[in-house]
């Protein structure tokens, strides 16, 4: 089944900042930029392509709590593709959940299909992280890919991807100055990508060299911002290389120890964790009052209406064992708790409010896709 939305004439390259930035993104909203896209379904998974996951970095530690959540709450999102060619499908979002499939040995993924081509894809790539945002590294993979392989000016490059000349040659220069082998351990998982960024204002000559001491010797990013400035600040290739051999043999202290800290008493931390219900209860009423929990599909909302109705007789408990604690009542308490959140009404009755925003129902504004 396809679902038709917008006149087909939105393109990629149309997108704006101010959309990006605002965070509500997603896959309904990215493919109707395109002309069609189709709902969610199955998709088998030796269907899918990787193409575009030399684009992206991807950590153990990443995939393997990506595997964690498959195996116990199975997948909450559909991955975004696009058809590379008949019959085969190629990742757009979704590679960390495509790979922790084929480790737990599934066979079928749900799937949306964006109605885009290769350079879109790419595009789209950078549209559906614009709220997290890719690392600088994975900007210039990007950047080169759309210039090398898809032979795009820079200039177009800059307006697809919504980004001023200058900052999509920065990218383009990041990457082609970069060391290959440095380029390597980042994808190893050796090297950080912000350190590998810093190592890329070295000479060519200078990165692999200056990355094995970064590697050894447990560099933090400004500590190996520090080993670039002054190697930077040598005048020629012997001095370069003496400073950098400095490093390896006597390498920087990991930072000074903390001092101890004083054992805090009890009303000390009594105090501590009022502070962090408060703040954590904020925004978790932010959140839930943002947009309703249907908002996050049926098998996520359900499970955080579940989580909700758990916690609400936790809650409960604490307040009847937070006046026992005061020596107040229980309902002068939330008396007062409600006269001090809005002093000018009368809110509705706790209950009420949480079984509205469980079902997703009044009194809470609704967003569109």
């Amino acid at each position: 089944m396809l679902f038709r939305q917008g006149n087909g004439r939105l393109a990629w390259d149309r997108m704006s900042r101010a959309t990006l930035a605002s965070g509500r993104l997603d896959l309904v909203q990215v493919a109707a930029m395109g002309e069609v896209v189709e709902l969610e379904y199955a998709v088998r998974v030796d269907r899918l392509g990787e193409r575009l996951a030399a684009l992206r970095l991807c950590e153990p530690a990443a995939l393997a709590q990506m595997q964690s959540s498959l195996s116990t709450l199975g997948q909450l999102s559909a991955i975004a593709v696009f058809a590379a060619e008949p019959g085969r499908l190629e990742v757009v979002d979704g590679f960390k959940r495509l790979r922790a499939a084929r480790a737990l040995g599934w066979s079928e993924l749900r799937a949306k299909t964006l109605a885009v081509d290769a350079v879109g894809a790419k595009v789209a790539l950078s549209a559906l992280h614009g709220q997290r945002g890719l690392t600088e590294l994975e900007e210039a993979w990007l950047v080169r890919s759309l210039y090398r392989d898809d032979r795009l000016a820079q200039p177009e490059i800059a307006r697809r991807l919504s980004r001023h000349k200058s900052w999509v040659s920065r990218r383009l220069l990041m990457a082609e100055a970069l060391d290959e082998a440095v380029q390597a351990d980042v994808r190893l998982g050796l090297l950080a990508a912000s350190s590998a960024a810093s190592l890329a204002r070295l000479p060519r000559c200078n990165q692999a060299a200056a990355a094995a001491v970064v590697t050894a010797t447990g560099a933090t990013f400004r500590q190996t911002a520090r080993l670039v400035e002054e190697v930077l600040t040598c005048a020629d290739a012997a001095a370069r290389a003496e400073v950098i051999e400095r490093w390896r043999r006597s390498p920087p202290p990991r930072g000074a120890p903390r001092p101890a800290r004083r054992a805090r008493s009890e009303a000390e931390w009594v105090m501590a964790d009022v502070a962090t219900l408060t703040r954590v209860a904020a925004r978790l009423e932010a959140r839930l009052l943002a947009q309703p929990l249907s908002a996050f599909g049926s098998r996520a909302g359900e499970l955080c209406a579940d989580a909700l109705i758990t916690l609400a007789p936790v809650l409960a408990a604490l307040g009847r064992t937070i006046a026992l604690a005061t020596g107040d009542s229980p309902t002068h308490a939330l008396d007062h708790a409600r006269g001090a959140a809005a002093p000018d009404r009368d809110p509705e009755p706790p209950r009420t409010v949480a079984a509205r925003r469980c079902s997703g129902a009044v009194g809470q504004p609704q967003y569109g896709p």
